[in-house]
C-alpha cells in the first residue's frame, strides 16, 4: 500500500479564461494515472466525501487533482443564487482547462486521465470527456446527474461507471435513462441501502472501491 510519505502534494493555480482556479494535486511517486475531480452542487475541493475517495485512489496508484470549479468570489455569489453550480457548460469548460493544464505539466503529462464527477459535476465531466476523447480514458459518476449532460451523452467515448445509491430513487432512474442513451462502454453499479450522499456505514467505502477498480482497469499508461 502506498503511504503519504511517497506522495508529493502541491497547491496549483489553473487559468481558465477569465478565472483562476485552485486545486490540490497529489502524486504518488509511481502513479499510473491522474483522476481529476469535478465536484457537485455547492461543493469544492475540500469536500470530505471526495477527499475520502481521493485518498483511496492514491493508495491504488492514482494521482488526484481536487479542483474548485468556481472562484472564491463566484462561490460567494452562488451561495445566495445557486445558479452557477447548475451552469454545466461553464463547469465543463473549466474542467477542460484543467485537463489541458495537466497535459502541460512535466510531472504528470504522461499520465492517462480520468474524471470523478459527483452530482452536477458528473454532467460536466461527461461533457468534458466528449470534448477531449483522446485525453480522457475513463469517467466515474457518484450520485451524478448525467442527464444534465444533454446531447453530449452519445458522444462520450470513455468507459463510464455510474454509481448510484439504491435508495436514491429519482437519481437512479435518471442514471438508467442516461445509461440507455450512452454508446461508450458503461456500467451501472447500485450501492444497496445508500442514499444520495452515501452517508450510510460502508457506502462511501464501496464507492471508493468501485472507482479504484474502474480506474485501474482503464487508466493504463500503455493504453
Amino acid at each position: 500500500m502506498r503511504t503519504a510519505e511517497s506522495t508529493i502534494e502541491r497547491l496549483v493555480r489553473i487559468e481558465a479564461r477569465e478565472a483562476v482556479l485552485q486545486g490540490d494535486l497529489a502524486t504518488p511517486f509511481d502513479a499510473t494515472g491522474l483522476v481529476i475531480f469535478a465536484h457537485g452542487s455547492g461543493s469544492g475541493r475540500f469536500s470530505p466525501r471526495n477527499r475520502h475517495v481521493a485518498g483511496r485512489l492514491r493508495e491504488s496508484g492514482m494521482a488526484t487533482l481536487l479542483l474548485d470549479l468556481l472562484t472564491e468570489s463566484e462561490e460567494r455569489v452562488d451561495a445566495y443564487t445557486a445558479h452557477l453550480r447548475f451552469d454545466i457548460p461553464l463547469l465543463a469548460t473549466r474542467l477542460i482547462a484543467a485537463t489541458d493544464w495537466a497535459k502541460q505539466q512535466k510531472d504528470i503529462q504522461s499520465l492517462p486521465i480520468g474524471y470523478f464527477g459527483a452530482s452536477t459535476g458528473a454532467a460536466a465531466a461527461l461533457i468534458a470527456a466528449a470534448e477531449r476523447p483522446r485525453e480522457v480514458r475513463a469517467v466515474v459518476s457518484r450520485g451524478g446527474r448525467p442527464d444534465l449532460a444533454a446531447g453530449a451523452l452519445e458522444n462520450v467515448q470513455a468507459p463510464t461507471l455510474l454509481i448510484v445509491g439504491g435508495r436514491d430513487l429519482q437519481v437512479l432512474e435518471l442514471n438508467r435513462q442516461a445509461y440507455d442513451r450512452m454508446r461508450a462502454p458503461r456500467k451501472l453499479e447500485i450501492v444497496e441501502g445508500a442514499t444520495h450522499l452515501f452517508e450510510e456505514p460502508g457506502a462511501l467505502e464501496e464507492v471508493a472501491r468501485l472507482a479504484a477498480e474502474w480506474f485501474k482497469q482503464h487508466l493504463k499508461p500503455s493504453a
